[in-house]
């Protein structure tokens, strides 16, 4: 493995554990509107490829016509706004990860499907003391994970090349991102889907604890 300068991170099941938000959010949207509600652990695999898609995939198959995606998209984003911090916590060993990586003068970057404010927003909140070269969410204009678009732009904007990269993340999309950017690829086993998943995908190499990815740099 080349030396490496910096590590792009996934956000939700990777950084943090927003499933308990998430999923209460969303349910308490889905039991307004009169539809059914789901179990947290279902989310782990609603989640993921940015709101428009979950709620897609939570909502009942007579009622994901464009008007009622649309309207349960708008009302969705209202209720995570009111809620988006009340029970999301970091992993453990995240923040004695990030200050060993700041200490090794490894560059950190952000890059999540979740809507751009949001991260902007939940990544200041939660981590004030570590600075992130690029902190980067879902805009109309780069496409989502697994697309490398968003990656690669990290990628010129830190102006680092792709083979001294990291990319830690928990599902089959961060996996896939990873390797068509370029980037060498781990896999986070403490997030919300599953190591099959993950080495389908093209992990490189799987991690069960955060200080695992200090291991990897040496």
């Amino acid at each position: 493995m080349p030396p490496v300068q910096a590590i792009i991170f996934d956000l939700d099941g990777t950084l943090l554990n927003t499933l308990d938000d998430l999923a209460e959010s969303m349910n308490r949207v889905l039991d307004r509107l009169g539809y059914p509600t789901h179990q947290t652990e279902a989310y782990k695999y609603f989640v993921g490829e940015g709101i428009e898609k979950l709620v897609y995939r939570v909502l009942p198959l007579k009622a994901r016509d464009d008007k009622s995606v649309s309207d349960c998209v708008a009302a969705m984003r209202k209720e995570y706004d009111c809620h988006w911090k009340d029970r999301t916590v970091p992993y453990d060993g995240i923040e004695t990860m990030l200050s060993e990586l700041v200490r090794r003068q490894i560059k950190l970057a952000v890059l999540s499907n979740k809507p751009h404010r949001f991260t902007e927003m939940t990544v200041s909140h939660y981590f004030p003391k570590w600075h992130f070269d690029e902190i980067a969410g879902a805009v109309t204009d780069i496409p989502r994970k697994p697309d490398p678009a968003g990656a690669l732009r990290i990628i010129e904007k830190m102006k680092i090349p792709a083979e001294n990269f990291l990319f830690l993340g928990d599902s089959g999309i961060d996996m896939k991102t990873a390797n068509s950017a370029g980037i060498y690829a781990i896999g986070a086993l403490w997030g919300f889907r599953t190591e099959n998943e993950l080495l389908e995908s093209g992990a490189k190499k799987l991690i069960s604890q955060p200080e695992g990815i200090l291991n990897l740099i040496g």
